[in-house]
């Protein structure tokens, strides 16, 4: 392939939403690739200066200011694994040293306070835990279990804190507590079984216990405030089709409401005191982020399929530009809603120039908890560059749609999915779409696993396929896969693979194995601590020895990978084989 646009998109630099410290908002911190690899940067707004605060192999993460903005905390993990420790260094640059004495974990949330106090949640073998480090002194254990947990947050006096649990047995649907700093128990908070609550940020004002709570107890994600120490309750409710999230204006007196609407954003502010919501002007996409500043402004991503990402403020400025010539845009996306077996289906259509039949690439998003949205994406922009047309299913288990849409899939896990995504592949074919001798199933994580299903169940549906980082043997899988997996997949299957065997053998690729027709590239990283190596292995070798077309991809990392050039390698490792598969190179 020559080094055309598509190049160009991936090696282009970008930036996310910068987050602030608290106390002096002219300190800020974001990620971004203009080294090559995604990368921690500090900035100081008032003098422009910008660092870049690390720099590993496999790229960083995960990083927060304290309150203050005198140090920068980031997550090191190795080669990718998401196993490690925190570290910190000071903002204006210099030596990074380990922020506690805490052994490596998989991180489980961190809340920085204003006295020096220090929240950090871990999960791993011995469960989930949330310890408190004050200044000067060890790591106490404020709360342990052997279900998934995580760090909600810490109020403004630092005295209450907030953690979302699964001690109920179900991570899909979680529990809130509050505890204080000794671990004693303030107050719990569960809507019951099939209905979760999450932590979304205390008040800013010192002295409001106040907490902003998410819940879905009209069958979609709306927001409550919570008082645990009277249990006081106010459901905020807005007259909005979709689903809501907020976070606090600093003065603690609004909420920055975002409405996620069929793959689409808006952004509001509500006062809390008149109920007035007023819509803030952002245009048409995504918005992958937002921030409410000290002056009241609003700075936000914003992006959409045809517009690479771009930081924004209220005011009508561009907040932080990366280095560099732009990434060329994309094709705008289209709508398409399909009739399947579990009701209407919404799927996102980007198609390259000229007529249909195109050859047609069905890319299965993962999670499954997540959905695809009006948003830029490089992959997507390289296939259409290359003549296909690209199809985007937000099936059954697909976030966006309503708890009940979401929940469908635990039915019949994965399964559930691929009935709808056939549904739109018949649409597809029938109205002159997509070429039917010329369909690739694709997919990463989640839709790697759909993928690896789907050309197992559906073999004659199916001309190529495209697993990245795939669940291949489910079995083998749960029993390498990090602890907080083990606990969502319970949740999602009814238990254990040694409790509902029967479950996981009917949901499993290899079980299918022996169907597939269709020549499938899969890649995987050695250090995947959420698609284990072994189970791909598992899968790789019955391929292997059934005599099935297949071709394996293999780089240095975990889940993905931060390496511009890397990314590069895959997504042209990916195009090629689709090319060469359906003789179209």
């Amino acid at each position: 392939m020559s080094d055309d646009r598509w190049k160009k998109r991936f090696r282009a630099a970008r930036v996310s939403l910068p987050g602030w410290a608290r106390e002096a908002p002219q300190r800020a911190v974001f990620r971004s690739n203009a080294s090559g690899t995604w990368e921690i940067y500090t900035w100081d707004r008032d003098t422009g200066e910008q660092r870049k605060a690390t720099d590993r192999p496999n790229g960083t993460i995960a990083g927060a200011l304290d309150p203050y903005g005198r140090e920068l905390w980031w997550f090191a993990d190795t080669d990718g694994d998401e196993f490690g420790v925190w570290m910190k260094q000071p903002f204006e640059g210099g030596e990074a040293t380990p922020a506690t004495s805490l052994e490596p974990s998989y991180p489980a949330g961190l809340a920085l306070g204003r006295s020096g106090r220090v929240l950090v949640g871990r999960s791993g073998a011995h469960g989930s835990s949330v310890h408190l480090v004050d200044p000067g002194a060890e790591p106490v254990t404020l709360y342990a279990h052997a279900e998934n947990a995580y760090l909600g947050g810490m109020s403004r006096d630092e005295d209450l804190i907030a953690i979302g649990h699964s001690e109920h047995g179900d991570s899909r649907h979680p529990a809130l507590r509050v505890l204080r700093p000794d671990g004693s128990l303030v107050a719990d908070l569960w809507d019951g079984p099939g209905k979760g609550v999450g932590p979304s940020g205390f008040s800013p004002v010192p002295g409001d216990a106040r907490l902003l709570v998410d819940h879905e107890r009209r069958g979609k994600e709306e927001l409550l405030l919570w008082n645990p120490l009277t249990g006081e309750e106010r459901e905020l409710v807005f007259d909005l089709p979709g689903e809501v999230g907020a976070s606090w204006f600093p003065d603690g007196a609004s909420l920055l409401v975002s409405h996620g609407y069929e793959a689409r954003d808006e952004l509001f502010r509500y006062d809390l005191a008149s109920g007035e919501l007023i819509r803030i002007d952002t245009p048409r996409g995504c918005i992958g982020g937002a921030t409410a500043r000290p002056d009241g402004t609003v700075e936000f991503a914003f992006t959409c399929a045809a517009e690479p990402p771009v930081i924004r403020s209220t005011t009508g400025a561009v907040v932080l530009t990366p280095p560099g010539e732009p990434a060329p845009g994309s094709v705008p996306v289209e709508d398409a809603w399909v009739e399947g077996p579990g009701g209407r289906i919404h799927a996102l259509v980007s198609k390259p120039e000229g007529e249909g039949p195109f050859p047609t690439v069905f890319d299965v998003h993962g999670g499954p908890t997540a959905q695809d949205v009006d948003a830029f994406n490089p992959n997507t922009a390289a296939w259409v560059d290359h003549g296909f047309a690209v199809v985007q299913v937000n099936y059954r288990g697909s976030t966006g749609y309503g708890s009940a849409w979401r929940d469908a899939l635990e039915e019949k896990v994965g399964l559930i999915e691929l009935e709808d995504v056939k549904a739109v592949r018949d649409w597809a074919v029938e109205t002159g779409l997509a070429d039917p001798s010329r369909l690739v199933l694709a997919g990463g994580s989640w839709g790697g696993y759909l993928t690896l299903l789907g050309i197992g169940t559906q073999p004659g549906d199916w001309s190529a396929a495209v697993a990245a980082v795939p669940v291949a043997d489910y079995v083998a899988a749960y029993e390498d896969e990090m602890e907080a997996l083990q606990a969502f997949d319970r949740s999602l299957f009814g238990g254990s693979p040694a409790e509902v065997p029967d479950k996981y053998r009917e949901s499993s690729p290899i079980t299918y194995v022996e169907a597939v027709e269709a020549p499938v590239l899969i890649l995987a990283g050695e250090n995947d601590p959420r698609c284990p190596i072994r189970q791909i292995n598992n899968y790789l070798d019955a391929l292997a020895k059934l005599g099935k077309p297949h071709e394996v991809y293999r780089y240095d990392a975990g889940h993905g990978s931060l390496v511009i050039e890397e990314r590069l390698k895959q997504v042209e490792a990916e195009i090629g084989f689709a090319l060469r598969s359906l003789n179209m190179s």
